[in-house]
């Protein structure tokens, strides 16, 4: 067989090692619509198969069948045979499993596409849940998966003091290089948690400089917003947007490729000298959230040259250029955004108030994106410990 085998896959293809960490355990599994095999098979069906006794189902942001839109809390519930408890509700203290989840489990299985930026949230839910289980004693096991935007670069500083949130609960790059096993690794060597509680079935055939073209995979969206590999290549920036409030694109069928909002001088976005990137004039029409049922002016950001591109430079440059031209009280989301009410969206987004600061005062982003590169140069260098993968 060709092409990436992931950890899910090696236990759907008998492999020994890997299917002795679940065969005849009673185990929770923490996963999402995405979390299938190469031959698009559920993961508890293939978890059953191998011998496994699949005793309770967690859901992540979404929800454990990937319905709900974002920051939208899911119910726990108990449609199927098995309770499926949500990591994702109306408060913070909804993002952890409560011990008693646990109570009768041999180990928890985690198996999740993650897009490879660090606002994706189910890598934290992973983290959150890791600390629970290694508290209450059992088991981690994680099956391992690419990640989609390849595991060689990094791109953005982790966050400043104070700018922790749920889009990223540890100081880590934006574009950060991992795969999920490494990162709970890493978050493993910062918690102090011994990292023989994580039991990790790897990939086989995944290097790091591997395009997800080449690894053989169906693409299935991980989340409501995620349709396509084009939106994941884009997210470490396109995520930004939401941050303000022109639209990210929700409510169209090209989230974060699409952004723009009614009235919106796209001019100076045509004037940019962008790399491996072409912009589209467009107009939009989202049908939910930010100018829901309004005629927006926008671009389609088209990626010409994945290795080229930088996602989270882009566009930190294309924001910088349109929001100084529209009033200072239309820039900045102001709700709460991920549990989060004393920090303007943006900053949580960035890691701190530098950019936002930048823009509203009319300042050069040359100072702020040698920041970004500092911070992503000494994150690069400090992830390697966690490194599963050495290619």
């Amino acid at each position: 067989m060709t092409g990436v085998r992931t950890g899910l896959d090696r236990i759907a293809d008998g492999d020994a090692e890997a299917v002795r960490l679940v065969a005849g355990r009673h185990v929770g599994l923490l996963a999402h619509a995405a979390s299938v095999d190469r031959s698009l098979r559920s993961a508890a069906s293939v978890l059953r198969q191998a011998g496994a006794r699949v005793s309770a189902l967690f859901g992540p942001e979404h929800g454990f069948a990937g319905a709900a839109q974002d920051m939208v809390g899911v119910g726990t519930h108990d449609a199927t045979e098995v309770p499926v408890y949500s990591l994702y509700g109306d408060d913070a203290e909804d993002l952890s499993p409560k011990p008693e989840w646990l109570r009768g489990l041999d180990a928890i299985v985690i198996d999740l596409q993650d897009v490879g930026s660090r606002y994706y949230t189910y890598v934290w839910t992973a983290a959150l849940t890791m600390k629970v289980a290694a508290a209450v004693g059992i088991d981690v096991v994680i099956l391992d998966r690419p990640n989609p935007l390849g595991g060689a670069r990094v791109e953005g500083a982790p966050q400043r003091q104070g700018y922790l949130s749920f889009v990223g609960l540890y100081p880590i790059a934006v574009r950060h290089g991992l795969t999920i096993a490494e990162l709970m690794c890493w978050v493993c060597d910062r918690e102090h948690i011994d990292r023989d509680v994580l039991q990790v079935v790897s990939m086989d055939g995944w290097t790091r400089s591997m395009e997800w073209k080449d690894t053989g995979l169906p693409w299935v969206m991980p989340s409501p917003n995620m349709p396509t590999l084009d939106t994941a290549l884009v997210y470490p920036g396109g995520c930004l947007v939401e941050g303000t409030k022109l639209s990210e694109g929700r409510g169209t069928t090209r989230p974060f490729e699409l952004w723009g909002a009614p009235g919106l001088d796209i001019g100076p976005l045509l004037e940019l000298d962008l790399h491996g990137v072409t912009l589209r004039p467009v107009e939009l029409t989202p049908t939910f959230q930010k100018h829901a049922g309004r005629g927006c002016s926008g671009v389609q950001v088209h990626v010409t040259d994945p290795w080229v591109f930088r996602p989270y430079e882009t566009y930190l440059r294309m924001l910088a250029a349109v929001l100084p031209t529209m009033p200072a009280e239309q820039r900045w989301r102001t709700e709460v955004y991920e549990f989060v009410s004393d920090r303007p969206a943006i900053d949580l987004l960035t890691g701190g108030p530098e950019f936002r600061s930048a823009v509203d005062q009319g300042a050069s982003l040359d100072d702020v994106l040698a920041s970004e590169a500092r911070g992503a140069a000494k994150f690069d260098d400090e992830r390697r410990a966690a490194w599963l993968y050495e290619k």
